[in-house]
């Protein structure tokens, strides 16, 4: 190497070099407001040219014991955990031959007859009339019945509390989901379901059989060497380096942890270094026999129905900002408010996991991506 070259090149590393300690400040001070020694908080990374440029925690995984959140910790990452099931059941169409276009109700008899064709496709994408939570119980409404919902009542006689107050096992929520009527009718209108997505750790349970946790821990988080990440369906099992969730309560904190544990909705469980690996598999695909055909698939939206503006693929919400395209989701449950983004075009992503529910992820994202973004010399 010349020395003319030699400069270049040095140059370029100390403005990098520069560039990086510019945005670990701007995204420290962007979360100064979180009490380290006495409040949960997040745990953030940004990604830049496949390795993590800012890797960090603010607050407390623990509050008990008093220990921080370093950026190592497993968190629980509420809807971004759809799209790993949106990507193993793309797994299990390659491997089973199964049409996507075709009704679910040919893999999964035992579900209510809908009085018309409902695809894999559809409820993928949240195109399925497929309802919500609010057709399991009438949580809030003072026993108000909900019109086509099953109306379940706790053992005292109220509404039943989904969260942590009241309990049912997989296999009783399960039963339930099967027996839930549509909303509305399927391929008009987007329609964010969950219940959807419950559907179809079914459907990989049933071609399978083995469970979501199983069939995506060989097929996904293996090959991708994701060694900290499960679906956690199991509510009394250990979880090493757990990040422990809260909520506000007057003037404090109270633990806010969910006892359902029910999986394809939510129920993953990852931590910063196996998020970098699944968003290095975007650009250079793994999974799967044929990967670049599973990734192209993984990437199309499931219809032109929009919600907000918005399309959405396979667990993906696909927008642009500040003229990029970018596929994001966020997710939020008891004691935890999530978000994931990436501009594939920048080969930038960012990573926001809360163990507070007051916590706007999607704020901080908002915050972090203007200061990647605006011009530097």
């Amino acid at each position: 190497m010349n020395a003319r070259i030699s400069f270049f090149v040095l140059l370029s590393l100390v403005h990098s070099s520069s560039f990086a300690a510019e945005i670990n400040d701007s995204i420290d001070s962007i979360f100064s407001a979180i009490d380290d020694a006495n409040a949960p908080g997040c745990t953030v990374g940004v990604i830049e040219g496949g390795r993590l440029v800012h890797r960090a925690g603010y607050g407390l995984a623990n509050m008990e014991l008093g220990v921080e959140l370093d950026g190592s910790h497993v968190h629980r990452m509420g809807s971004v955990s759809k799209q790993f099931t949106a990507m193993a059941v793309l797994l299990l169409a390659e491997e089973y031959e199964l049409d996507l276009n075709s009704d679910i109700r040919k893999q999964l008899p035992d579900l209510r007859s809908y009085g018309s064709e409902v695809s894999i496709n559809a409820i993928l994408g949240h195109i399925a009339g497929m309802g919500d939570y609010e057709l399991i119980t009438a949580e809030g409404s003072d026993g108000e019945q909900v019109e086509g919902g099953l109306n379940l009542r706790s053992v005292a006689g109220g509404s039943f509390r989904l969260g942590n107050q009241d309990y049912l096992t997989n296999e009783e929520f399960y039963r339930l989901v099967r027996n839930l009527a549509l909303k509305s009718p399927p391929l008009e209108k987007f329609e964010y379901s969950n219940m959807g997505y419950v559907i179809l750790t079914l459907l990989v349970e049933t071609v399978s059989g083995e469970s979501l946790r199983e069939f995506s821990n060989k097929r996904i988080f293996k090959p991708l060497n994701m060694s900290h990440t499960f679906f956690s369906d199991d509510p009394v099992e250990i979880v090493p380096n757990r990040a422990s969730g809260y909520m506000p309560q007057g003037e404090g904190f109270v633990t806010d942890m969910t006892n359902l544990f029910w999986v394809g909705d939510g129920g993953l469980h990852t931590n910063l270094d196996d998020m970098l690996k699944w968003d290095q598999n975007f650009y250079n695909p793994k999974l799967g026999q044929n990967p670049d055909a599973i990734m192209t698939l993984f990437l199309t939206p499931n219809s032109e129905l929009k919600d907000d503006g918005r399309l959405y693929a396979n667990g993906q919400f696909i927008f642009e900002y500040d003229g990029a395209k970018v596929y994001s989701h966020s997710g939020g449950w008891l004691g935890t408010s999530t978000m994931y983004a990436r501009f594939p075009s920048k080969g930038f992503s960012s990573v926001i996991m809360c163990n507070d529910v007051s916590q706007n992820p999607a704020e901080y994202w908002r915050r972090i991506v203007d200061e990647y973004l605006q011009p530097r010399l």
